[in-house]
């Protein structure tokens, strides 16, 4: 394979992970279209943009309406009192209300109900995810070193008072420039990595709270290429009305991460 076919291959690789990102966040009823956040308390509630009565109780949401308000649970009507029991840190458990989704949600103890809007202007007025045009020098050559024992590490959320717990495998060590790096290594998808981070470009160019980078699996050395071209967006970094975590104290770099996404507000 030439320079420039290869060139052309890593370009590419880049347009198609980009263009599902922006496929993603455009769905009909994904983070875009959310347009509320309610936390729930013990006593019954009601919001001028539901129908119904909504509180919490140990369990998780207890909503209570008339069949004629239109609220569904697993394809069914609700018709009196009809309870739910979302888990931590887990995607929503969801109630329809014609073509609006209420997603009953628990953070850190606490219920609450996101509402996606297929007609919300946030979705409306997405025209894509801003992003620094793909550079081989930011594909890092990495090595990753795996604790011990895993460990929890806790970090705080875009919302006060929230906190998220994840599972740390090990650190990413790698150089950029001449200077050395570390980073804290999360359990990712299909046996990969996740890294949570903010770097000199972040509450700048990019996202403050943090981007994250997923990592394929290391080789059995622990060789491991970390690129930053896909350091992407949190969906908080879109609205306010989700509850991402921050970067750990551990993964805040000092140098300039010029890749990836940036700050889409």
């Amino acid at each position: 394979m030439t320079a420039v076919t290869e060139d052309a291959t890593f370009e590419q690789g880049w347009q198609d992970w980009h263009s599902a990102r922006e496929d993603y966040f455009g769905e009909p009823l994904g983070w875009l279209s959310l347009t509320a956040l309610h936390w729930l308390v013990e006593t019954d509630t009601t919001f001028p943009d539901l129908p119904g009565k909504w509180r919490a109780d140990a369990d998780g949401l207890i909503v209570t309406a008339p069949a004629d308000a239109g609220l569904e649970i697993d394809g069914e009507t609700v018709d009196g009192t009809a309870a739910l029991a979302p888990q931590e840190g887990a995607p929503g458990l969801i109630v329809r209300h014609g073509n609006r989704t209420i997603e009953v949600i628990r953070r850190t103890g606490d219920v609450a109900l996101r509402i996606h809007d297929p007609e919300a202007a946030t979705l409306a007025a997405f025209t894509g995810i801003p992003a620094f045009l793909p550079a081989r020098q930011w594909a890092v050559p990495a090595t990753f070193t795996p604790f011990p024992q895993s460990r929890v590490v806790t970090t705080g959320a875009v919302v006060e008072g929230l906190e998220h717990h994840h599972t740390a495998l090990g650190s990413l060590a790698f150089e950029y420039d001449g200077a050395a790096h570390e980073l804290v290594a999360f359990a990712g998808k299909d046996g990969g990595l996740q890294v949570l981070f903010t770097d000199a470009t972040s509450g700048v160019s990019t996202y403050p709270a943090a981007r994250s980078l997923a990592v394929d699996a290391p080789a059995a050395d622990g060789r491991v290429i970390l690129d930053f071209n896909r350091a992407s967006n949190l969906p908080c970094a879109f609205t306010d009305y989700a509850t991402c975590p921050v970067a750990p104290a551990e993964n805040r770099l000092t140098l300039a991460v010029e890749a990836g996404e940036k700050n889409p507000r």
